[in-house]
């Protein structure tokens, strides 16, 4: 049975439906993260989750206990659920030392000194605060007051964590160290995770599930790996790493690039489902796009090109398309102005 379940999840404001009719199943210790841009519905679900916002329609329910229903009327406040949630901003209390700032949701519920001691004492030391348990924030590092926001999410014990956009205000390198303490601390407490992030790299490094959102619907949920390898739509693959969409005309059983048929056929298969169409566009990753040898693959011409440290990167021009390339530093190099070939051995094929 599912840790976490949504039913029919609907939001609106005014008449524009946030979340349209979501469904979702989330299992106990499981990291799930809500990914897609800005305004796609998903911190709008992870409030209704969390209490911040009710619902307009549907249920929510929560270790087998319902917390919101819009037809029976039932909605339990935010306090009562026992979510543990990290914000975008840093969210502490900056006249109250790291020891207070941990400690102050269980002195709100009223439980023994030594209790509310043991557990605050046992968060800091697993977000590695225990030296600074009586300094103030404003004395501390942005990873460090964004530490203090785990430990005071984790001192209720929690068994659903709810992160919105936590590690957005943090720079790179300790965004990415930050990543594998969350990891470390799900091991640890063994709690189910919402995670919400417009960051791609974020939600592969986090994940075992990811539901991208575009528009309050839903549009895959599966593996980071299934995400990136077999994306159900074309949205799915142009929000997930780096894509070309190629727009290429279909005649006598070839295809060529649409805006330069001249530039040659490309080496490409084409589906039986597009046996009969006058179009499609391909999609592929421009680590899956190669350099051939003049006389095979389709003719362009290089017009940008960027160290990128271990990569190369590279804006081929055929006709008016661009197509994005990346190779290894080690590989033979192209300038800007040179012509080339390419061939795409790799694509998806859209309508």
């Amino acid at each position: 049975m599912a840790y976490v379940e949504l039913r029919d999840v609907t939001k609106l404001f005014g008449t524009v439906r946030a979340v349209d009719k979501l469904n979702l199943s989330i299992e106990k210790g499981e990291c799930f993260s809500f990914l897609g841009p800005s305004g796609c519905g998903k911190t709008t679900t992870l409030r209704m989750v969390a209490g911040f916002e009710d619902l307009d329609e549907g249920e929510i329910e929560v270790g087998g206990k319902l917390i919101s229903s819009k037809a029976k009327n039932f909605y339990v406040p935010p306090e009562h659920r026992g979510f543990g949630m990290v914000f975008q901003a840093f969210a502490v209390w900056p006249h109250m030392t790291v020891y207070d700032n941990v400690a102050f949701p269980l002195k709100i519920k009223n439980l023994p000194r030594a209790e509310i001691e043991s557990r605050t004492k046992q968060a800091l030391e697993n977000t590695n605060l225990t030296k600074q348990a009586q300094l103030y924030p404003n004395d501390l590092s942005g990873g460090e007051k964004q530490r203090i926001a785990l430990a005071r999410a984790l001192s209720i014990n929690p068994g659903l964590l709810l992160l919105d956009e936590p590690l957005s205000n943090l720079d790179p390198h300790l965004r990415e160290e930050m990543r594998f303490e969350i990891k470390d601390l799900q091991r640890k407490y063994d709690f189910s995770i919402i995670f919400v992030t417009h960051d791609q790299s974020e939600a592969m490094a986090l994940s075992n599930r990811i539901m991208v959102m575009r528009d309050g619907k839903t549009m895959q949920i599966d593996s980071p790996l299934n995400i990136y390898a077999k994306p159900k739509n074309q949205f799915v693959f142009s929000f997930i790493g780096l894509s070309n969409f190629i727009s290429v005309k279909l005649t006598d059983g070839r295809a060529v690039i649409e805006s330069a048929p001249e530039a040659g056929v490309l080496e490409s298969d084409i589906p039986q489902e597009f046996a009969g169409a006058a179009k499609a566009t391909l999609a592929c990753r421009p680590s899956e796009v190669d350099f051939v040898p003049e006389g095979r693959g389709v003719r362009g011409v290089i017009d940008r090109m960027a160290y990128l440290g271990e990569i190369v990167d590279y804006i081929v021009k055929i006709g008016s398309q661009e197509v994005r390339v990346q190779k290894g530093r080690r590989e033979p190099r192209f300038e800007v102005g040179q012509s080339c070939s390419v061939a795409f051995p790799r694509v998806v094929w859209y309508e």
